[in-house]
């Protein structure tokens, strides 16, 4: 039996709500060509004479407000942590130990490969933890765990779990989180998604526009790795074991950053747009996440709510992410393992 290192990675957090150590976690994270991809000098001046000095206070106060929801910690860094206990209980008989790293900040893959590669393994699985393909996370992560990786004497087997966005288990988890919620109950139901620059998907097929994509009606065989195809593929698989009716749900994007077209249609917006119309209740999913954070509990559990109720609704109802659910764990175990 193979000596296996299975290496679970998320994207980061700051140390602390502190303004100095949220700086510094903004200068790591927007830094990354794949973040932020405009020429070198521009970024540089973008992040750390810009965005970092003067984004920094505000972020800070937001994550103190996500520290205090979650008990004086990041739930990010938490369920991370949880998730890397659960799946060693697990996997501990099968000769596999399970290592827990951010891309951005602590505990860096840096110092966490460090610890790795003393160890000699036979194979190690990398386990980035998105479930869509996107450059700017899932690229990220695996292009710095193998640059590192392969910069060693004695390179072992690597195993890349991509992504895994409609692999039955994780429907299932997803399906199972929302099971506590009557959908009847809601007006509409909205899966939100982290946003992205309209570029950085025609990257992914070029030649092709979003506007000329029709992967919002049906999966798009031909662009399989398309983030927002996966997205919305994500979406009908949750609807459809939920029997969601087409007409009853929509497929949103948040978080969206600078002036540039990013993938529509807007959260807020569509939020906004729904209060208005007559809505009271809605129900959302953030698939995209699989541990709640501050782009779920923050962005969709009190801002949507309050832009919601500014404008006539009730009540925002954010289903939980997967977090350290028994689903997600045997998930986590299954495709880790699987050969």
């Amino acid at each position: 039996m193979k000596k296996t290192c299975v290496l679970l990675i998320n994207l980061g957090t700051p140390d602390s709500p502190k303004t100095s150590d949220v700086r510094k976690y903004l200068r790591e994270f927007l830094n990354d060509p794949r973040v932020i991809d405009i020429n070198p000098v521009g970024r540089y001046i973008l992040v750390n004479g810009i965005i970092a000095p003067f984004r920094a206070p505000k972020s800070a106060k937001v994550y103190q407000q996500l520290w205090n929801m979650w008990g004086g910690k990041s739930p990010l860094l938490t369920y991370g942590e949880k998730l890397r206990e659960l799946v060693q209980q697990k996997l501990a008989a099968q000769n596999v130990t399970v290592e827990f790293a951010m891309r951005y900040q602590n505990p860096s893959l840096d110092s966490v490969l460090e610890r790795i590669q003393k160890e000699q393994y036979d194979r190690i699985v990398i386990f980035p933890l998105f479930p869509h393909n996107a450059s700017s996370t899932s690229g990220s992560a695996i292009e710095k765990a193998v640059n590192i990786i392969s910069s060693w004497w004695v390179v072992p087997e690597i195993k890349i779990i991509a992504e895994y966005f409609n692999h039955p288990s994780y429907i299932n988890a997803f399906v199972d989180r929302a099971k506590q919620y009557n959908v009847k109950d809601y007006d509409h139901v909205l899966f939100s998604y982290h946003g992205l620059p309209e570029r950085h998907i025609e990257k992914s097929h070029p030649g092709l526009t979003c506007a000329q994509c029709n992967c919002d009606k049906a999966f798009n065989d031909e662009q399989p790795l398309c983030y927002r195809n996966e997205c919305y593929e994500t979406s009908r698989l949750i609807a459809d074991k939920l029997n969601i009716a087409k007409d009853h749900f929509t497929i949103v994007f948040q978080s969206r950053l600078g002036k540039t077209p990013w993938l529509k249609p807007y959260a807020d917006q569509e939020v906004e747009k729904l209060a208005k119309s007559g809505a009271k209740k809605l129900l959302v999913f953030s698939p995209a996440f699989i541990a709640d954070c501050l782009e779920t509990s923050i962005e969709i559990g009190v801002e949507y709510q309050h832009l919601f109720t500014e404008n006539g609704g009730e009540k925002v109802q954010l289903v939980e992410s997967l977090n350290d659910s028994p689903l997600w764990v045997d998930t986590v175990c299954e495709l880790a393992m699987k050969v």
